[in-house]
């Protein structure tokens, strides 16, 4: 079954007609359990709040017993007051945990001579292929994968094998598929479909899912002044639900500018962005983007620690983000095995820098600015940031200001990839 819907503008679907899509995908189905794998609260504008919502309760309705997995892949957990605000009125304790560390059994293995060929060569080591053990309960008659298909820094177009593989996945798979994209190059698959690292997810979902009753819910939106617009809505159980959305994000999700940007200013929502991890997707998206010597300003209020865990954090105080050279010299020493422990880590580190391209600032309130110095950004203080780049005050892209300095300002880096023309 597939069915896909676009909207008719550029207001998107409506909540009836996303509800229509999804009654509709349930249809001739006998359904006692469903586990629906949602994002967390750090992809709150990709509407799966309302989606996963609408699903549970027509599944209670049918008589179904309803378990929700959210993708925290390493996040913290969802929080009650986070779970009220993006999933509504269904009961926390229908919510359930995933622990990438202790939650997952090894269900295959993607082989080093694979690696080696899609990564022409950069890559040869196999990936153990882990997932929650909720996914392969045989109890489940159909398992819901709902999420957006937005460009990412690790997979190039986020979603869809990613939300099993990594969202409810284990440490092996979480840690090298990081590192595969790093070693392979971020700029050269941004945006784009067919990457190694999307690969590697398509080996797996082929040869270890295929026999599990997953459908994927997928979404293409945006949100302009924090309004969610869905643009499309791609549901099957096929890849085809996939590259449809691919299309339409790469359609409503990139945008180009003519030239290097010379000043980029990102404000971060305290509500959605707690650490640096997160927060560095305004460097992810927009270093595209941002000219050779430019600057990148990070008006980030809620942000007050760098990893999501307490061990990542330490990583992070303790190696920084000191370049993709740096980083990769750090990983290859025999005393750093810790960092070797955590390629996930390894290739956050890597993405989180701009190699010297350009200057990233963090305007922060709760870290000081010797911590956010120490490991490798600039630091400013945020009142005083955020008095001369009001976030409320800034339109979404180029701004003049009263004394003339020129400004390109992103709401939420998170929705979009920004790229020059002409680097592209």
């Amino acid at each position: 079954m597939e069915i896909f819907c676009r909207a008719a503008n550029e207001l998107g679907l409506s909540r009836e007609e996303i509800a229509a899509a999804l009654m509709k995908s349930l249809e001739g189905r006998s359904l006692r359990n469903v586990l629906i794998i949602p994002p967390d609260y750090t992809r709150f504008h990709s509407n799966s709040g309302l989606i996963t919502n609408i699903y549970y309760h027509a599944l209670v309705d049918m008589g179904c017993e309803v378990d929700i997995l959210p993708a925290l892949g390493t996040h913290v957990p969802v929080t009650e007051a986070e779970a009220k605000h993006m999933f509504g009125d269904i009961p926390y304790e229908k919510f359930l945990s995933h622990n990438w560390r202790t939650d997952v059994m090894k269900i295959g293995e993607v082989p080093a001579e694979y690696l080696e060929e899609i990564t022409e060569g950069l890559w040869h080591d196999a990936v153990d292929v882990e997932i929650n053990r909720r996914v392969m309960d045989e109890k489940y008659d159909l398992i819901i994968s709902v999420g957006q298909v937005v460009p990412h820094e690790v997979i190039g177009m986020a979603n869809h094998a990613k939300n099993l593989f990594v969202g409810v996945g284990g440490a092996d798979m979480i840690n090298k598929s990081h590192m595969v994209g790093a070693v392979y190059g971020m700029e050269r698959m941004m945006g784009k479909d067919h990457t190694p690292v999307r690969k590697v997810f398509d080996y797996a979902l082929t040869h270890f899912l295929k026999d599990r009753p997953i459908l994927f819910v997928l979404t293409v939106t945006t949100a302009p002044a924090g309004n969610i617009r869905t643009h499309g809505l791609f549901i099957g159980e096929e890849r085809s639900a996939l590259e449809a959305a691919i299309a339409l994000a790469q359609e409503k999700n990139i945008d180009f500018v003519d030239t290097g940007i010379k000043k980029c200013v990102v404000y971060l929502t305290p509500e959605e962005f707690h650490s640096t991890w997160l927060g560095n997707k305004s460097v992810y998206r927009t270093r595209m983007a941002i000219a050779d010597g430019g600057e990148l300003l990070v008006l980030a209020p809620g942000i007050e620690r760098f990893g999501e865990d307490e061990q990542v954090d330490k990583l992070i105080r303790k190696y920084g983000y000191k370049g993709r050279i740096n980083t990769l010299e750090q990983f290859e020493k025999p005393e750093n095995q810790d960092l070797r422990d955590n390629m996930g880590a390894a290739a956050h580190l890597i993405h989180g820098s701009s190699d010297g391209r350009f200057t990233i600032t963090y305007a922060v309130k709760d870290i000081t600015k010797e911590e956010i110095e120490s490991v490798g950004f600039q630091a400013a203080d945020y009142e005083e940031m955020a008095r001369r780049y009001d976030p409320e005050k800034l339109a979404y892209g180029y701004n003049t200001l009263p004394d003339g300095e020129e400004i390109y300002f992103i709401p939420n880096p998170a929705l979009g990839l920004w790229i020059n023309k002409e680097k592209f």
